[in-house]
């Protein structure tokens, strides 16, 4: 075969190449899906500072692997629109579905395009995403939705149905085991903002707006005149726990969703490590200073691996991606910088959302643990906490993957137990740094309750304040960690350098 000659079976047709009608129709069809044949609404997106869900679809998925499932769909109206019409003017049905693979790794993707009736969504299109999510539950696939649109379609009228209650699509995204990423960018409302809910970990876009309704839903529901990007601002939902990533623009979304998704195939890479020794110095000297857990994932786990999840919601705890050695695991760990690292019904919640879906998606889980133990008082009992918390002791207590814990400084009462997926024995393994202290509850406390009559009937101030201190110094030496490891409570007491050899030990 020349240099000049096609490839066999390449599916192009040379210019000026003759080929059957029938192919030629196909052809132009096919070509009128392309960004480039719908010049006036690609420069309209391009104008807005926006992508086209071609292009994000294209910077997604690895170069040619892209496989399209139903692209020459179109909106069900042909009952009142001819089919060239619809054609060109809803090319795909307004969402693009189809398989490629992203860092070698098969993942299943559905594109709302919203320069197609608002990226809304219609009949065909419910069923081509039906479709796929078949074929992603069938083979195990991950699924990235890009969720830009303004919810369920009115107008569309070739379909013998009322209200379109029998779709099947949120229930099959919601059965999905496998992990389900949703991006929402511009307004994503109603069905599309119910898929992006349904969805593991969430990127929203600078600028976006999410609601379960849009600005005529909420008019209609007699609530008032509101602009639709005030109905769910991006800030509202990192706040609310909505929304997990904040991402720049589109391009700074679709490399957060090839991060996340890098989690979810489990492919081992290069486990780049930090200097450990910097462990044996990241907490205070003094055990009542707070220091940001942060600065402890950073080193521990593999260079550049982490990812935080909810970083501004739940702020007493932390929830992350990471990897050790390479490979691929979930953290969570007490924030002392936020209420001194205790559990409160919010961070509860978050951490129970997270062991599941590291349960779903077989992650091992590190635990790092320095709580003083779950919130207490009236204002916390309103917040359902008594709920909130046996959802995380049931979340941990059915993990089927393995959970290691560490305890880095307090681990105290129920909210360490907690950290332990509900007992220190209940892990593959539970270490402590030389800094723990364990406990029912936290020494000075313990201590002003324990000895509560002992220190009233001293009178003098000094001497009841020197009195506390000694028993105070009496329960922390009864509860170091040397101690707790002496009677079993903790399986070691490690050098913090010697942390990340232990877990890969242990998990790998």
């Amino acid at each position: 075969m020349s240099d000049e000659e096609p490839p066999p079976g390449s599916g192009t047709a040379e210019p000026g190449e003759p080929v059957r009608a029938e192919l030629a129709e196909v052809l132009q069809r096919q070509a009128g899906l392309r960004d480039e044949a719908r010049a006036e609404a690609t420069a309209k997106r391009h104008a807005a500072g926006r992508r086209t869900v071609r292009e994000n679809l294209a910077d997604l998925i690895d170069d040619g692997s892209w496989l399209e499932y139903g692209g020459l769909a179109v909106a069900a109206q042909r009952s009142r629109r001819p089919l060239a019409e619809l054609a060109a003017a809803t090319p795909a049905d307004g969402v693009l579905v189809g398989v490629g693979r992203v860092g070698g790794a098969r993942v299943a993707a559905v594109a709302y395009d919203y320069t197609v009736l608002a990226g809304t969504q219609g009949v065909t299109g419910h069923r081509k995403t039906d479709r796929l999510l078949d074929v992603a539950a069938r083979d195990g696939l991950p699924v990235v939705v890009l969720t830009e649109g303004g919810g369920g379609r009115p107008s569309d009228t070739d379909h013998p149905t009322v209200a379109g209650l029998e779709l099947t699509t949120f229930a099959s995204l919601a059965r999905l085991r496998s992990l389900r990423v949703g991006v929402a960018a511009g307004y994503c409302f109603a069905g599309n903002a119910a898929l992006l809910g349904i969805c593991d970990v969430t990127i929203g876009v600078a600028g976006a707006s999410i609601g379960m309704g849009g600005p005529a839903m909420v008019e209609a529901a007699g609530l008032g005149v509101v602009a639709a990007r005030d109905v769910g601002p991006l800030d509202a939902h990192l706040a609310s726990g909505v929304v997990d990533l904040a991402a720049a623009d589109d391009a700074d979304a679709v490399r957060l969703a090839r991060r996340v998704l890098g989690h979810a195939d489990g492919t081992p890479t290069d486990g780049r490590r930090a200097d450990q020794r910097g462990l044996r110095d990241v907490l205070p000297e003094n055990r009542r200073r707070a220091y940001d857990v942060r600065g402890v994932l950073r080193l521990l786990f593999d260079v550049d691996s982490v990812l935080e999840l909810r970083e501004r919601h739940g702020r007493s705890l932390v929830t992350a991606l990471a990897r050790l050695d390479g490979r691929p695991v979930g953290v969570i760990a007490n924030n002392p910088m936020h209420r001194a690292g205790a559990i409160d019904a919010t961070a509860a919640g978050k951490a129970t959302r997270f062991l599941r879906l590291c349960d779903r998606i077989g992650l091992p889980v590190v635990s790092l643990c320095d709580t003083p133990g779950i919130m207490v008082g009236p204002d916390a009992e309103r917040t359902g906490l008594v709920r909130a918390v046996g959802d995380l002791f049931t979340a941990g207590a059915s993990l089927r993957t393995p959970l290691v814990a560490v305890v880095l400084r307090k681990a105290y009462g129920l909210g360490a137990m907690a950290m332990a997926g509900g007992s220190f024995h209940t892990t593959r393994l539970t270490l402590a740094w030389p800094t723990g202290e364990v406990g029912a509850m936290g020494l000075e406390g313990a201590v002003r309750l324990g000895h509560r009559r002992e220190l009233a009937a001293i009178a003098d101030e000094d001497e009841r304040r020197r009195r506390y201190d000694e028993l105070v110094a009496d329960a922390y030496d009864r509860g170091r960690a040397l101690s707790a490891a002496a009677s079993f409570e903790l399986d070691d007491v490690v050098d913090p350098a010697d942390t990340r050899d232990r877990l890969i030990a242990a998990l790998c």
